[in-house]
């Protein structure tokens, strides 16, 4: 692992570098834009979408940020940031039992509705047969990974606790690697267990860097190379004790995560550059609501109907808008014409 070590911990004090370089407020654009991304991320891992608007508002709310234009949050949304920011923000405060399921109850506030009823905010109890991580349609069941029975949890949870919680020696980011795949092992919850799982390496990541400040998303890079992720769980719970291949795998991913996250530096900073250009121009809530949006990523062509539909107005007030910013040189309108009519935001001012 020396090697791979050597080198996650140099893209970690290079990308740190980087950040105390941009100042507080490209720093603080860019926490919020990982944040979000992680809490985003972790979720999508297990099949649930969130709205970016919602976690981002939530996080801004939590952290004392201005994002610009609050969203109310459900308290689902609410229950996955406080998770993440628990994780990365206290992250020196001991691992505890009390800890975790207070982060379960927290994922699961309310029943939902049609879903199997769940054990919430305390270890499982197999009360419906044993934990079992399966795939494919009833009938053609793949039965992935059989989670310790639930008797064993106590112990299993106790010994897991305190060697987090221990100082030995052992380096921080190996040691998120394995309190990874530990405790997804043990299973200890109904449902969950991958979001918390990934929520407590962040956590040992954020001890080996002593800092809350958080840069870079492993949930992301575990998201985009999800096939990979689950396929590595599966050959190293499946198999014998020697779990090389997957602390190789994690640390590999962990580097991947930090590379990518200068791409993300690099569109806070053009971020915050349009928005101090664009501060000349009185710009109402829908304008600043659609800009933010296109800043971060629209996917396809941005029409008037779907500016309609983002700032919640009718086709005539959003073309008003988008001739406005057209006129101020934010918006540009592309080739063609008609009904076919698109707009592009204008970067470089």
């Amino acid at each position: 692992m020396a090697a791979l070590l050597a080198g996650v911990h140099q893209e970690q004090g290079r990308l740190a570098g980087r950040m105390e370089a941009v100042g507080f407020t490209f720093r603080q654009e860019a926490l919020l834009v990982t944040l979000t991304s992680d809490v985003l991320k972790t979720s999508e891992i297990e099949g649930e979408m969130l709205e970016p608007e919602s976690v981002r508002s939530s996080i801004a709310r939590h952290l004392g940020l201005d994002a610009g234009g609050l969203k109310r949050v459900d308290r689902h949304v609410d229950g996955v940031v406080e998770i993440t920011l628990d994780a990365t923000q206290e992250f020196r405060r001991p691992l505890t039992r009390e800890r975790l399921q207070a982060w379960h109850a927290a994922l699961f506030p309310a029943p939902r509705h049609g879903a199997p009823r769940l054990v919430v905010g305390d270890w499982r109890t197999d009360q419906t047969g044993p934990m079992q991580v399966v795939s494919g349609p009833l009938g053609k069941e793949r039965v992935h990974f059989v989670a310790p029975r639930a008797e064993r949890l106590e112990d299993e949870m106790a010994a897991f606790l305190e060697w987090f919680n221990t100082s030995s020696g052992v380096d921080m980011v190996l040691k998120a690697a394995l309190a990874h795949l530990w405790f997804v092992t043990i299973h200890p919850f109904d449902d969950g267990n991958g979001r918390i799982a990934r929520a407590i390496a962040d956590m040992s990541l954020a001890r080996s860097e002593n800092t809350s400040q958080r840069f870079y998303s492993m949930s992301a890079q575990i998201q985009s190379e999800r096939s990979a992720y689950y396929d590595i769980l599966e050959r190293t719970q499946t198999g014998t004790l020697d779990i090389t291949a997957w602390m190789e795998w994690f640390l590999n991913c962990l580097g991947r995560a930090i590379e990518n996250a200068s791409g993300t530096l690099d569109r806070v900073v053009k971020k915050s550059r349009f928005w101090e250009s664009a501060r000349a121009f009185p710009l109402n809530d829908r304008h600043i609501r659609v800009l933010n949006r296109l800043l971060d990523g629209f996917e396809g062509r941005f029409t008037t109907s779907k500016y309609a539909k983002l700032a919640k107005c009718s086709p005539d007030t959003a073309l008003r808008d988008i001739e406005s910013l057209i006129e101020w040189n934010l918006l540009v309108r592309n080739p063609g014409g008609g009904r076919s009519t698109s707009y592009s935001l204008v970067w470089n001012r």
